[in-house]
């Protein structure tokens, strides 16, 4: 079992990285973070000093050419990963790259063919390490609901309705909302998308619709999906809106699986199944929320060390990335459309 200190590079020094600096000070005893790059000085000296990083660089390239490192953590936006894990690869260096590999799923292929078979990569998929759904992926797999018959799931948010001034809170907290060309499905949907596949099994697309609410933003903010489980044909329903009214600003999951012998539902943070075997949990979502991250970046260590497989590797990832690609293709979505 390979258990060095191992030296890691934080590529990215924006929103993300707020949570994954963190994660990484967890397991300080596994791994250092000796180095961060970002082409915003102000952004990198502020993630050193916070958290105290060594020594910073204006590229990725300069801290590859200066630092001896044995991984990197890509948390830059997902038009420079393709460039950002090419690069790594090039160096030898295990990489963990945030979601998704590439802003389209053919990017996605084709960087992971020309990949060298000596490098482990692992996608920062973290939606499926969110403590409740780990607990129940258990109950599934307990049998907790019997045969599964329905499953529905709700992401409803009121932060792209504007306010008395004008603001739309979606766009206060993640500027970068607005020029997205992908925005809902390829930014927010696809973690609910991988969590599906990892509690339920593979699925295909059977249905999807796309819409615009406003014009402050290029992309989609309304989707409504229709999934089908391959083995089984149950169906698998999936609404997203960040428009809706009455609905808190941020967001929470709702997941509902109907089975045969219970109905597990998620609410927020509250985990409960009803039916012949009755079972609640509360969950803090603060918590939650951080402990993803930290689960993730727990889980890349435990793969380079030989302690447990890799879940979100390449080829897990593609699949949930082809789904993606399938709910833009079917959904015919337009950006020119004005919002209804």
């Amino acid at each position: 079992m390979d258990v060095k200190r191992r030296r890691v590079g934080v590529i990215g020094a924006g929103w993300v990285s707020d949570y994954h600096l963190p994660a990484w000070a967890k397991q300080s005893a596994r791994a250092e973070i000796v180095a961060i790059a970002d082409p915003s000085g102000q952004a990198r000296a502020a993630k050193s000093d916070k958290f105290g990083i060594p020594r910073n660089y204006a590229s990725a390239e300069a801290m590859l050419a200066e630092e001896a490192l044995d991984a990197v953590d890509i948390c830059a936006p997902r038009e420079a990963h393709v460039d950002l894990v090419r690069l790594a690869a090039a160096k030898g260096i295990d990489i963990l790259c945030q979601k998704p590999l590439a802003p389209d799923y053919d990017q996605a292929v084709a960087l992971v063919a020309g990949l060298p078979s000596s490098i482990r990569l692992m996608v920062h998929e973290n939606w499926r390490f969110r403590a409740y759904y780990r607990r129940l992926k258990v109950w599934l797999d307990e049998g907790l609901a019997g045969n599964i018959r329905q499953v529905q799931f709700e992401f409803f948010s009121s932060g792209m309705i504007a306010d008395a001034e004008g603001n739309r809170p979606a766009l206060i907290r993640q500027p970068f909302f607005r020029g997205q060309q992908r925005l809902l499905v390829m930014e927010v949907m696809i973690h609910h998308l991988d969590a599906l596949r990892y509690l339920l099994g593979e699925m295909e697309v059977v249905a999807a619709r796309l819409e615009r609410s406003n014009d402050d933003i290029i992309a989609e903010d309304v989707a409504a999906v229709v999934l089908r489980r391959l083995d089984d044909g149950v169906i698998v329903t999936v609404n997203a809106n960040l428009a809706v009214h009455g609905a808190p600003p941020a967001p929470r999951d709702h997941l509902r699986i109907s089975g045969t012998q219970a109905t597990l539902e998620l609410d927020g943070g509250r985990l409960s199944a009803k039916g012949h075997m009755q079972r609640v949990e509360e969950f803090d979502a603060d918590a939650v929320y951080q402990g993803a991250y930290d689960a993730t970046i727990a889980h890349f260590l435990d793969g380079l060390e030989g302690r447990a497989a890799m879940e979100t590797v390449p080829d897990d990832n593609l699949k949930t990335l082809a789904l993606v690609e399938e709910i833009y293709r079917q959904s015919r979505f337009d950006p020119e459309r004005k919002p209804r």
